[in-house]
């Protein structure tokens, strides 16, 4: 019996990147058996465009805008119970190489793997990644200082492009939909490493994604890193869930070094690089929100107490 596949791709009112999407991923060289949309109620046209240009896909509307978080839970569960071998997981603004999945797919039933992401390369330009790679205390921003790497052991970014085995959601469960965007695919990626799972990233198999990078901002010689965005809806979700899942994932002593480092990493940010202590308070805010678990979305986007 052959492998089933199902692609489940987020969208949130962006129907041009969705369409986009749709068309790589139906035209691949191992196209997908079934592909599954998870609309998180989008007002943009979306759903009218899905039913007119795509009617062999499978739309999942959500009664609301649950996030990344709740829309790869419902996803990723939808999947999950109708039986599929693989889940192959993506957001709308992903565009895999045309023979992205039948690289992965190979790769992973070869090296009997649990799950396999692909290189996520900057959409402007294919010599950087969209994401940075860390790799100890090295942080690889450029495709060629992986030119002679096939597989990276332990690393993938899960939401774009990864492939992974229904047996994962079995092993360890499906995303936290109380996290609702930033940290969900982290949390998850955490647990398959606790849980012993065999996956990594092929270079060989290319998917093109917005850059992050933009929003990294190196510390101490590239060290340490602080994510930051004008948007403070975006920042307040980055910064509750990083502390709220140190607090989840880490015990003991490295609990509160790690505490620590993100308390000097983002006073050395906002306060001597951003020279804001309006923003400072802001990040205290949304951390102390993490540490205490209060979770979930919230109503407006915080402007810190």
């Amino acid at each position: 019996m052959s492998e089933r596949v199902c692609a489940v791709i987020v969208t949130y009112n962006r129907k041009g990147l969705l369409r986009e999407c749709l068309k790589a991923v139906l035209s691949q060289t191992r196209p997908p058996d079934h592909v599954l949309v998870v609309d998180n109620a989008s007002t943009d046209g979306t759903p009218e465009m899905l039913q007119e240009e795509f009617p062999q896909v499978e739309v999942l509307r959500l009664p609301e805008n649950q996030g990344s978080a709740g829309g790869f839970h419902e996803g990723m569960k939808r999947a999950y119970e109708q039986g599929f071998d693989w889940l192959w997981l993506m957001d709308d603004d992903a565009l895999p190489s045309a023979d992205c999945l039948e690289k992965l797919l190979k790769y992973a039933l070869e090296r009997r793997l649990d799950g396999i992401a692909p290189l996520v390369i900057d959409a402007q330009d294919p010599n950087k990644l969209s994401f940075s790679v860390q790799q100890g205390f090295r942080r690889i921003l450029g495709v060629t200082e992986l030119k002679e790497v096939e597989f990276i052991a332990d690393f993938m970014n899960l939401f774009n492009g990864a492939l992974l085995r229904s047996s994962v959601i079995s092993e360890v469960g499906l995303p936290r939909k109380e996290l609702f965007v930033r940290g969900d695919e982290v949390d998850l990626f955490i647990r398959m490493r606790k849980s012993k799972l065999r996956f990594g990233t092929l270079t060989a198999a290319k998917l093109l994604h917005p850059s992050g990078l933009t929003e990294e901002f190196p510390l101490l010689g590239r060290r340490m890193v602080v994510v930051y965005t004008p948007n403070w809806g975006k920042n307040y979700y980055q910064y509750r869930n990083r502390v709220f899942l140190i607090r989840e994932h880490k015990t003991g002593i490295s609990k509160w070094l790690a505490l620590s480092l993100e308390f000097i990493r983002h006073t050395a940010f906002f306060l001597l690089l951003r020279r804001s202590f309006k923003e400072w308070r802001r990040w205290l805010s949304a951390a102390v929100d993490g540490y205490k678990g209060r979770l979930g979305r919230q109503p407006e986007p915080p402007q810190g107490r």
